[in-house]
């Protein structure tokens, strides 16, 4: 059983940066790959990034591709969503989620383990 729990959301304004985390415990961590989604009010949750075991490989959501980067750090059993130039279509829950697979899955049915979620508001 694997446990994740995210945090670092928080309001910022348009334009602005920040940096959201997920520890995972209860598991092998670096057999894992590692997925952001996030769920806007009223909406369906969608794929943000993922990233591999080794973290060599990543693949990101065409709306944010340039301005979020996926990162891991494999011995402090965490995964990073760096989020620049924000946009206040970013406002979500961000969640991130693992999965047992090779290769960078895109859909919330191929990840198994699921974080709470942490509340990202950008203003305008």
């Amino acid at each position: 059983q694997v446990q994740l729990v995210e945090s670092g959301g928080g309001l910022v304004q348009a334009g602005g940066s920040l940096r959201v985390s997920c520890a995972a415990s209860g598991g092998t961590f670096s057999s894992y790959v590692m997925g952001w989604f996030r769920q806007a009010p009223g909406k369906e949750r969608e794929f943000v990034a993922a990233i591999s075991q080794s973290g060599y490989n990543t693949r990101y959501a065409d709306s944010v591709k340039g301005r979020f980067t996926i990162s891991r750090d494999n011995a402090k059993n965490k995964v990073y969503l760096q989020m620049n130039r924000l946009k206040p279509e970013d406002t979500a829950v961000y969640y991130c989620a693992s999965a047992p697979f090779i290769g960078l899955p895109t859909t919330t049915s191929q990840y198994d383990y699921w974080g709470q979620g942490t509340q990202v508001t950008v203003s305008s």
